[in-house]
């Protein structure tokens, strides 16, 4: 079992059927209409076919978790790693939304270029090495660090990043979930 961090397709962010996320879009449009901004609405996938995004977020969270007090403000950590809901729109400031999720009574809805900016400066701080790091989902960052490539690659491009393989794999995800958000123009959820 374990959690998954995961793209949400159109259908699916729309519906009302059970493990749908209808509920949670229209009070996320309802509040972007209170602060007068225009509704969200997912696009098509760019690659229909051609794959999502998801990984497991099973490795310990203690290194990324002191990396995030050392380097990060609390409100910047919570932008980065609190919310339950990840949408491809620029908000300055989290959503909190009366939905309940699985893991919450409340839906926290961050910004994806928010979080990005983030794990950008993380990113940076640990010298990771983004051009060795897979760019999409489908369990491939989870596979890199934790069973494949990673170990190969940090001893081959020693660094700070190479000190820490959970903690890297935390930066890794929170930024190539931003960047799936924005290019995709989807919403990321936990389940």
């Amino acid at each position: 079992m374990g959690v998954y961090l995961v793209s949400v397709d159109a259908r699916e962010w729309l519906g009302r059927h059970e493990g749908g996320h209808g509920e949670t879009a229209a009070a996320l449009n309802a509040e972007l209409r209170r602060r007068g901004q225009p509704p969200y609405l997912p696009g098509e996938p760019s690659n229909p076919g051609g794959g999502w995004f998801e990984e497991k977020m099973s490795p310990s969270m203690e290194g990324f978790s002191a990396l995030c007090r050392a380097h990060l403000t609390r409100a910047e950590e919570e932008t980065l790693s609190g919310w339950s809901v990840l949408v491809p729109l620029f908000l300055d400031r989290e959503m909190e939304l009366p939905i309940g999720t699985p893991y919450s009574d409340e839906t926290l809805v961050a910004g994806a270029p928010q979080v990005l900016a983030i794990a950008e400066r993380l990113a940076a701080v640990l010298g990771l090495p983004l051009d060795a790091i897979p760019q999409t989902g489908n369990l491939e960052l989870t596979l890199w660090f934790l069973d494949g490539e990673g170990r190969e690659v940090a001893a081959a491009r020693p660094g700070r990043w190479a000190e820490d393989l959970d903690t890297a794999f935390y930066v890794a995800v929170y930024l190539r979930a931003a960047q799936y958000s924005l290019r995709h123009g989807c919403p990321m959820v936990y389940c």
